[in-house]
């Protein structure tokens, strides 16, 4: 009996050990020389508006903040613009609606938002994989004219983003190409509404997501429709962005509650193999971004592990999770000009905390 108890003990320590954040987070106090991450991340701010440009940068290990800088005005409280972090954080919600049984990812998106009935063959997945085959032009400043984010988000679209996405014309069938598109995410969007009874919609993200995890600096903007603009504009502190990042890292387990099934997140680190590789950008999973390399090609960050996945958005926002090495990390930014490199950023952390022993 008592080698019973001394198993049991043994399998449940872990667990009852695990940090957690409650109304602040934990602080890991390993002495760590960060000079690098910081002479890289904090580069002198040029008045053009050039060069790497970070507002925040949070680092968490196993549950506790091992390291935090902010660039003024942005502080620990600034609900910071996510950009297409918001995706990421979409399909985290999405993975709630899964659990309670709302929807299949084989359904046909059409079920849940009937103005995508001349698309009867688009299913909840390939909206997921952005592989909708809707024709899409998700260019920003370099081509405005001809963007169709840029109309769906600032001209004729923005009264009703979802609308203006299904009413694109198919450039193929649904499922067979990887297609960047805020489009395909503001249509999950409308989807989701469709899943709720029309009283819980506006209050979903906070009771599926935000109020469980403790968030509590959470603004997500609806557009003229009143659908969430799942595409690109929540608000979140960057503590609060590492409390999604903690839940995907230990597979949508909060405590003691799972709240997304495993398989959710699996799916959300499946690679979508019908995607063609772009040097240094990572790969498309469900809604999320992996360091997973395309068949036959390189890894497309090669100073981070494999198993590394992101939310990454505009400007140069991004969540990392590093699972193996329990880490989370949140970097805001304004970049303009591409000189970032999410690869460098990642290899001088991984450095830092390599050297000190971890």
């Amino acid at each position: 009996m008592k080698a019973v108890m001394l198993a049991l003990a043994m399998t449940t320590a872990p667990a009852l050990a695990e940090d957690w954040p409650s109304a602040q987070w934990p602080v890991d106090n390993a002495v760590i020389n960060w000079q690098a991450v910081d002479t890289y991340a904090f580069a002198p701010r040029d008045v053009e508006r050039v060069g790497i440009r970070t507002d925040a940068l949070l680092i968490i290990r196993d549950g506790r903040i091992l390291h935090e800088r902010y660039a003024a005005p942005t502080n620990a409280d600034t609900a910071h613009l996510t950009w297409s972090v918001s995706k990421s954080v979409l399909a985290t919600v999405m993975g709630v609606a899964y659990s309670e049984g709302r929807f299949k990812l084989d359904d046909p998106a059409a079920r849940y938002y009937p103005a995508l009935q001349r698309h009867p063959g688009l299913r909840l997945a390939d909206l997921l994989h952005w592989a909708s085959g809707l024709a899409w032009q998700e260019d920003y400043e370099y081509a405005p004219l001809k963007s169709s984010v840029v109309a769906m988000l600032y001209t004729r679209g923005r009264t009703d983003m979802a609308a203006y996405a299904a009413a694109r014309p198919a450039a193929s069938a649904p499922g067979t190409q990887f297609v960047y598109s805020s489009g395909d995410s503001n249509l999950l969007a409308a989807s989701l509404r469709g899943m709720l009874a029309p009283e819980r919609y506006a209050d979903y993200p906070w009771q599926a997501l935000f109020t469980p995890l403790g968030i509590d600096s959470a603004v997500w903007e609806r557009d003229g429709a009143g659908t969430y603009v799942g595409s690109s504009y929540l608000y979140l502190s960057a503590r609060d962005l590492a409390r999604i990042g903690l839940l995907v890292q230990r597979d949508g387990r909060w405590r003691e509650q799972q709240l997304l099934p495993a398989e959710w997140v699996a799916f959300n680190r499946t690679l979508f193999s019908a995607a063609q590789p772009v040097p240094g950008e990572a790969n498309p999973g469900g809604h999320w971004w992996l360091n997973q390399p395309l068949p036959g090609q390189a890894v497309p960050w090669p100073d981070a592990p494999t198993d590394t996945f992101a939310a990454l958005g505009h400007w140069g926002q991004a969540l990392y999770v590093l699972p193996a090495q329990k880490l989370v990390i949140v970097r805001y930014a304004d970049d303009r000009d591409g000189s970032f490199s999410h690869n460098e950023l990642l290899k001088r952390v991984l450095a830092a905390v390599v050297g000190q022993g971890a």
